[in-house]
């Protein structure tokens, strides 16, 4: 199938329809993360934080004692830029909710726990989380989400690869043209309006 307007070429995400299925599963896709979206801006507010800070305290409490999470750590579990989230931590220790700790092997590194008045917000928060986590999951049996896990740790992965070519390809169609395409076509179409 050759069809100039396929968003896709892989085999794999093609078939008879062409990439018809493919945008299927992306409505799906987007429809499901808007949801997820929604819940977690909920759980925030519910908390008292913004959705970052939310994320962060999350990961952090329920990093295991044996691997404490440091700030590069909570950074490439969260797929969030370093200097983002040492921003966010700083506020957080500001709030009494995390404390950072010289880290025992490493002098160099800190590593950061959950303070007692951020275990009790939490705690809180949990009573709302869990029955909006079950509905948003309910329909995936024990294997499916083990493999839904799986996939989405593949994907993430892919989707920071993805980003940077679309960043390089940008670059290299239009070259020293940061305008997107709508905006040059509305110049065209304005110009050619006047020229009339």
């Amino acid at each position: 199938m050759d069809s100039p307007l396929l968003t896709t070429s892989r085999p794999e995400l093609l078939d008879d329809s062409g990439d018809q299925t493919f945008r299927e599963l992306l409505y799906a896709y987007f429809a499901f993360g808007r949801s997820l979206d929604a819940a977690r801006a909920k759980f925030a507010g519910y908390a008292d934080l913004s959705t970052t800070q939310y994320l962060i305290l999350i990961a952090v409490m329920h990093s295991r004692q044996d691997e404490p999470l440091g700030i590069n750590q909570l950074a490439e579990r969260l797929y969030l830029s370093g200097a983002f989230v040492t921003i966010e931590v700083n506020k957080l220790v500001s709030d009494g909710l995390i404390e950072k700790t010289t880290h025992a092997g490493d002098r160099r590194r800190v590593q950061l726990a959950v303070t007692p008045a951020g275990i009790e917000r939490l705690t809180r928060l949990a009573a709302f989380q869990r029955p909006v986590n079950d509905a948003l999951f309910k329909t995936l049996s024990r294997d499916e989400f083990k493999q839904l896990l799986q996939l989405l740790n593949r994907l993430a992965t892919d989707g920071d690869q993805a980003i940077k070519l679309a960043s390089h390809i940008e670059r290299t169609l239009h070259p020293g043209d940061n305008e997107p395409m709508s905006t040059t076509t509305r110049g065209r179409k304005r110009s050619i309006g006047r020229s009339r």
